[in-house]
């Protein structure tokens, strides 16, 4: 009996496991296509009515919340000019999932040509669809 539990336990650990993958691998393809601006790698992997939303937080103007459609982001990502690098780094994911639904926190730091612009942290919540999983919010914060 104790073995029967043991099995049960080591599988769903297994499974939970395999599904943290499976999502972050939809996260690290979206920034995969956002460092190449790349929108078609993008929209791969969010939902087309996906929402998006930042919070910038200002000491001395306060807290602004800001929306941008889906189709403006894509079109923000591909006029980013050539000459501009720009890296966003993910320094960790915390994954929960619940049945079809994931929410992912990932703190970050953003630099522009090598310098650091801003940091804070992305929420992603995601969908499974069929077999994959779909972006279907994002908000982040932004502080200088």
């Amino acid at each position: 009996m104790r073995v029967c539990i043991l099995i049960f336990f080591l599988l769903f650990a297994l499974t939970s496991f395999a599904q943290k993958q499976e999502v972050q691998k939809t996260i690290e393809l979206f920034f995969e296509g956002f460092h190449q601006k790349d929108s078609i790698k993008i929209k791969s992997v969010c939902l087309d009515k996906m929402i998006l939303q930042s919070i910038s937080e200002n000491a001395l103007k306060g807290n602004k919340l800001s929306e941008e459609t889906a189709k403006e982001f894509y079109k923000s990502i591909s006029s980013i000019p050539s000459t501009m690098k720009f890296h966003e780094k993910i320094l960790s994911y915390n994954i929960q999932i619940d049945g079809a639904m994931a929410h992912v926190w990932t703190p970050y730091e953003f630099y522009i040509n090598e310098k650091l612009s801003h940091s804070g942290v992305n929420a992603f919540t995601l969908f499974k669809e069929k077999d994959s999983w779909k972006i279907i919010y994002l908000i982040d914060t932004r502080r200088k």
